[in-house]
C-alpha cells in the first residue's frame, strides 16, 4: 500500500463486528438496573438517559443553551449478577456520559472520563466464587457544566455487555482486516495467553470474483477466525477508495460525488438513548433523504449506527473530538485531552477501523487554538495515534475562520489527507491555485446554500463533497436554524443568554419526528441524476409562509424560509403566496382548481426552482413537470387521528422499538397541516411507552411524557417491547375520536 500526501491512493477493505451477533462470550447486560438520583431509586433497563425524562428548563438547566437546558448532574446504577463460568470476565460499556467509575463488590474496578468512547473493565479479580451475588455499581458524574456544545444526555446511554473468555482468548479489539487488492483478504488478530502475553494469528481469504461494497449495493461477507479454542465471527465488506485533486473521490474505480449530512448522536425524541432500532432508523432516514455520507459530528457514534451504515450503504466520516486544548466550554474535552487523548482516539479506531462504511477519520472541529502554531503539533499527534492502528484511510479535520486569516492555516492543512472546510468553500479557487494537490470537502455548509454547493462539487473535482449542517434536527445548540417573528427574542442562537424558548436545533433537513422538510426534497432532487430527458423528473411542490401571516419573519444564518407542504392559509384569501416547484424537468405548469396559473422554464439559471405568486383561494394546487404531478389540497376542520406504524411486528427482546406517526386529518382523510390537538397516549400489552412528542422544539413537555400537542398536524409515539410475546394496543385520546393501532411482539 502506498500513501502519498500529493495523491492519496487507498486500496482498503473494511469489516464490521456486530456485537449483538458475536459469539456466546458476549451477553447483553442491559436489564434491571437500580438507578438512584436525587435520593430516588427506580428500576431501569438500558440504554438510559435521565435528562430526557426530566425535560428542559431554562431556569434550572445546568447544561445551558448548548445542552438544551437539561439538568445534567449525577446518578448511580446498581445491578447484581451471578459469577459466570469463565476464566476471564469483563464488562464492556459502549458509552456512559460521563466520568464513569465502576465498582464491583465494593472495589473500584475501572473508570473512564470521555462520554463518547467505549471502555472495558476486567472484573475478574473482584468476583465472588462462593455462590454470593456480585454487585456492580456505576457512578456517573455529569455535574461539571457546561461541558458540551450540544445535547449529550446523562447516564449509561448505550449498551453494556458481559464478556466471558477462557484463559486463552482472541482479543476482539486486535482484529484487523486489510487487503492489498480486492482478491486478497488478510485477517489478523492476537490471542491473549494465560500470562498476558500476546500471540499473533492470521487468516488469508482469496476472493476470485469479489462482490464490492457500495452505497448502492452494500454487500457484506461473513467468516470466522479461530485460535486456541476461541472463535471470533467476522463480517466484512470489500471496497476500494481513492481521493485525488484530479479525479475527486473514487469508490471501486468510479467517481462518486459526496452528498453528506452532519449528525449529532442523539435520536431526537429518545434523547441520547442508543437503541439499535433507533440508530438503524436514523441511518435509513438519511438514506431515504438522498444522502450518501454522514459525518458523526463531533464524536464517535454507537456501534449500532455504524453497523447500520454498513448494512444499508452509507459512507461515514468518523469524528473523534470537537475541540482540543483551548476550551469552548469550561468543562469540555480541553480538561481531558492531555490525560487521555490517545486512549480515546485509539478506542475509536480499534472499534471502527473494520467498517466498510468508514472512508475517513476526523480528528477535530473548529478548534479554538487554530492560530497557535502548537495546533499543528496536536494535529500531528492525533493523526499519528490513528496511523498506528489504521493507515488505510485519510485523516481530515473541519477547519474554519471567523476572520480574514484563512491562508495562514496552510501548514495545518498539510497534516491532513482531505481538508475539511466549514463554511469556507468560497476559498476553493485561490486555495487550489496555491495548493493544487489539496483535496477538499465542505465539512459544514448552510442549508440554504444547497444549489451553490451542489454546483461546486459537480464542477470541481478537487471538491469531493458537501456536508450540510445538518441532516436531522437535534437537541441542544438551542435555536440554531430557527426563524422568528417580530417581537420574539432577536439574533442567532449564540447571543448572550441564548434562546431560552428553544431547546433544540431546527437546521436539519428532517425534523425530530422523521418528517422531511421541503429543503430535504429540494436537495435530494439536485443530487439525483435520474432525469436525462427520458426518465421522469421528480416534482416537489411547497409553499412559502407569507411574511406577516403569523408575524413578520426574520431568518438566521442556518435557517431557510419557513416553507411547508400546505395549502391551508385561512384569512389570506386573495392575497399573494409564493409557491415553489422543484424539478429538473425543463418546464413547470401550475394549476389552481384546474385553472392554469402559468408556466415557467426551469434550469440551472433558476436553480431548478419555479416560483409562482398565487392569490390564495381554497382548493387544489397542482404542479406538472416532466410527466409527473404534485398536489396540495386544502384540508377541512380536524376530525380524526391517523396512526401509522413503521412496523407492526417487533422483537420481544426488551430492546426493539416501533415508531408510530400520529397525523390529524379531516373527515375526508386529508392531512391538516396546522392542527394543534392535545393528545394522551395509552399503551397496553407487551410494550411500554418510550416517547410521545412533536417536532416543536419550543415544547417543554418531557419527551417521555404520555401527553403531547400535535405541531403542524403531527406527533411521533415510540413504544418499546418487553420480553414477552403477545399483542400491543396503542390508543390516542383527544377531543377527536379515540384512535388505536395494534402491534405484535414475537421472539427474536
Amino acid at each position: 500500500m502506498i500513501v502519498n500526501m500529493k495523491r492519496l491512493l487507498l486500496f482498503s477493505l473494511a469489516l464490521c463486528v456486530c456485537m449483538c451477533t458475536m459469539s456466546q462470550r458476549h451477553q447483553l447486560f442491559d436489564s434491571d438496573w437500580y438507578f438512584t438520583r436525587n435520593g430516588k431509586t427506580v428500576i431501569v433497563n438500558l440504554p438510559h438517559d435521565w435528562d430526557i425524562y426530566e425535560g428542559p428548563d431554562p431556569a434550572t438547566g445546568a447544561t445551558k443553551e448548548g445542552g438544551g437546558w437539561f439538568p445534567g448532574g449525577r446518578g448511580a446504577y446498581r445491578k447484581t449478577f451471578k459469577t459466570p463460568k469463565a476464566d476471564v470476565v469483563k464488562l464492556h460499556f459502549e458509552g456512559v456520559y460521563q466520568k464513569a467509575v465502576v465498582f464491583v463488590n465494593g472495589h473500584e474496578a475501572g473508570r473512564h472520563s470521555y462520554g463518547y468512547t467505549h471502555f472495558t473493565v476486567d472484573v475478574t479479580p473482584y468476583l465472588y466464587h462462593d455462590g454470593r451475588d456480585n454487585e456492580v455499581v456505576v457512578d456517573v458524574n455529569n455535574s461539571d457544566q457546561p461541558n458540551c456544545r450540544w445535547y449529550s444526555g446523562s447516564g449509561i446511554y448505550r449498551h453494556v455487555w458481559v464478556v466471558t473468555m477462557n484463559k486463552r482468548y482472541i482479543d476482539e479489539w486486535s482484529l484487523r482486516v486489510t487487503t492489498p487488492d480486492i482478491h486478497t483478504v488478510n485477517i489478523k488478530a492476537e490471542v491473549v495467553m494465560e500470562d498476558g502475553a500476546r500471540k499473533p494469528i492470521e487468516k488469508t481469504v482469496h476472493v476470485d470474483n469479489p462482490h464490492l461494497w457500495s452505497p448502492e449495493d452494500p454487500y457484506l461477507y461473513k467468516t470466522t477466525i479461530e485460535a486456541e479454542g476461541d472463535v471470533l465471527p467476522v463480517t466484512y465488506g470489500i471496497r476500494t477508495i481513492d481521493f485525488s485533486a484530479e479525479r475527486g473521490f473514487v469508490l471501486n474505480g468510479k467517481p462518486l460525488l459526496i452528498n453528506g449530512a452532519c449528525l449529532h448522536h442523539d435520536d431526537g425524541v429518545l434523547g441520547a438513548m442508543a437503541f439499535d432500532a433507533a440508530e438503524i432508523r436514523k441511518v435509513r432516514q438519511m438514506k431515504d433523504a438522498g444522502f450518501n455520507l454522514v459525518r458523526t459530528a463531533h464524536n464517535p457514534p454507537s456501534r449500532a449506527f455504524l453497523d447500520a451504515c454498513d448494512s444499508l450503504g452509507m459512507l461515514v466520516i468518523d469524528e473523534a473530538f470537537d475541540g482540543w486544548r483551548t476550551a469552548k466550554n469550561p468543562y469540555d474535552y480541553s480538561t481531558l485531552i492531555d490525560s487521555c487523548y490517545k486512549e480515546d482516539i485509539q478506542a475509536m479506531v480499534q472499534r471502527d477501523r473494520n467498517h466498510p462504511s468508514i472512508i475517513c477519520w476526523s480528528i477535530g472541529n473548529e478548534v479554538i487554538e487554530r492560530k497557535d502554531i502548537r495546533v499543528i503539533t496536536t494535529a500531528r499527534q492525533l493523526k499519528a495515534a490513528i496511523m498506528e492502528l489504521d493507515d488505510t484511510r485519510p485523516v481530515t479535520e473541519a477547519l474554519c475562520s471567523w476572520d480574514s486569516d484563512w491562508e495562514i492555516y496552510d501548514p495545518h492543512a498539510e497534516v491532513l489527507g482531505v481538508v475539511g472546510y466549514n463554511y469556507m468553500i468560497h476559498k476553493h479557487e485561490s486555495d487550489h491555485v496555491r495548493a493544487p494537490q489539496r483535496v477538499m470537502w465542505q465539512t459544514e455548509s448552510f442549508p440554504r446554500d444547497a444549489y451553490k454547493n451542489w454546483s461546486l462539487v459537480k464542477d470541481y473535482p478537487y471538491i469531493v463533497g458537501d456536508i450540510v449542517w445538518t441532516g436531522l434536527d437535534y437537541l441542544g445548540e438551542s435555536g440554531i436554524g430557527r426563524y422568528y417573528y417580530e417581537g420574539e427574542r432577536p439574533g442567532e442562537h449564540y447571543v448572550s443568554g441564548g434562546q431560552p424558548d428553544w431547546h433544540g436545533a431546527f437546521c436539519g433537513d428532517v425534523d425530530i419526528t422523521g418528517c422531511r422538510k421541503p429543503i430535504s426534497r429540494y436537495r435530494e432532487m439536485l443530487w439525483k441524476e435520474a432525469y436525462d430527458g427520458g426518465c421522469p423528473a421528480a416534482v416537489i411542490l411547497a409553499v412559502k409562509e407569507p411574511d406577516g401571516y403569523h408575524g413578520k419573519i426574520h431568518e438566521t444564518a442556518w435557517s431557510v424560509w419557513p416553507t411547508w407542504y400546505s395549502w391551508n392559509w385561512p384569512g389570506w384569501e386573495g392575497k399573494p403566496i409564493d409557491v415553489e416547484v422543484y424539478t429538473k424537468a425543463s418546464e413547470v405548469k401550475l394549476y389552481l382548481n384546474n385553472k392554469l396559473i402559468g408556466s415557467k422554464a426551469v434550469g440551472p439559471e433558476t436553480e431548478y426552482k419555479a416560483v409562482f405568486s398565487v392569490p390564495y383561494e381554497v382548493g387544489t394546487l397542482c404542479a406538472e413537470a416532466g410527466g409527473q404531478r404534485a398536489t396540495l389540497v386544502t384540508a377541512g376542520e380536524p376530525a380524526h387521528l391517523r396512526l401509522t406504524a413503521d412496523r407492526r411486528v417487533i422483537a420481544a427482546d426488551g430492546q426493539d422499538l416501533a415508531f408510530i406517526t400520529v397525523e390529524v386529518t379531516d373527515r375526508e382523510g386529508r392531512f391538516c397541516p396546522d392542527a394543534a390537538i392535545s393528545c394522551e397516549a395509552i399503551v397496553k400489552g407487551q410494550a411500554s411507552l418510550m416517547s410521545f412528542a412533536s417536532a416543536d422544539l419550543k415544547d417543554r413537555e418531557p419527551y417521555t411524557s404520555a401527553r403531547v400537542t400535535t405541531w403542524k398536524g403531527r406527533a411521533l409515539l415510540v413504544v418499546r417491547s418487553n420480553n414477552k410475546e403477545g399483542s400491543v394496543k396503542v390508543s390516542i385520546k383527544s377531543k377527536l375520536p379515540t384512535s388505536s393501532i395494534s402491534l405484535k411482539t414475537l421472539a427474536p
